[in-house]
This record gives structure tokens, C-alpha cells and sequence, in this order.
């Protein structure tokens, strides 16, 4: 999978763009490239509610829950870099 767009997306802060871009490949994947893709895909979903003006610590949780355990870099992805950007910007 090509990251390119999703992470240039996170960058400018277009979180629910990033959800959108990553859909459709984790409605394909399996096994642990689901799971980074569903942790990466509920960060996005956590900032964007933030970004609403809520918490965004629902989805924040869960993301945690599908992140852990995962190699870092995985696949390409520093996802622990996502992980400690939402962390501050939710405030968690």
C-alpha cells in the first residue's frame, strides 16, 4: 500500500480525508496490516472530532488497542510518531 497520500493528508491536518484514503485498503487487508490500518484510521478519527470540539478519547482508546504490540515502523509507517502526535493534540 502507498502511504503517500494518507500521511501528506495527517500533515495538513485533514483528518477525515486520511480515514476516507484508508478505507478502502483496510476493508481489504488482513491481519496486522488491518490492525495499523484501523489504529491509524481511528487516530484520524479521534483528531477530527477534536477538531469538532470534542473529546476524541473514544476513539483515541481504541486505536491504542489495535496499535499495540505492532512493530515500529510497520510497514512504512512510524505509527508511534501518529500515536504521540495525537496523544499531545487530544491532550491524553
Amino acid at each position: 500500500m502507498d502511504w503517500s497520500e494518507a500521511l501528506a493528508l495527517w500533515r495538513k491536518g485533514r483528518y477525515f480525508e486520511v480515514h476516507e484514503v484508508l478505507e478502502t485498503a483496510w476493508l481489504r487487508a488482513k491481519g496486522e496490516e488491518k490492525r495499523l490500518l484501523k489504529g491509524i484510521i481511528l487516530l484520524a478519527a479521534a483528531l477530527h472530532q477534536r477538531a469538532l470540539g470534542k473529546s476524541g478519547m473514544r476513539n483515541f482508546q481504541k486505536a491504542l488497542r489495535h496499535l499495540e504490540g505492532l512493530e515500529n515502523p510497520f510497514l512504512g509507517v512510524d505509527w508511534v510518531s501518529l500515536l504521540e502526535e495525537a496523544r499531545r493534540k487530544l491532550g491524553a
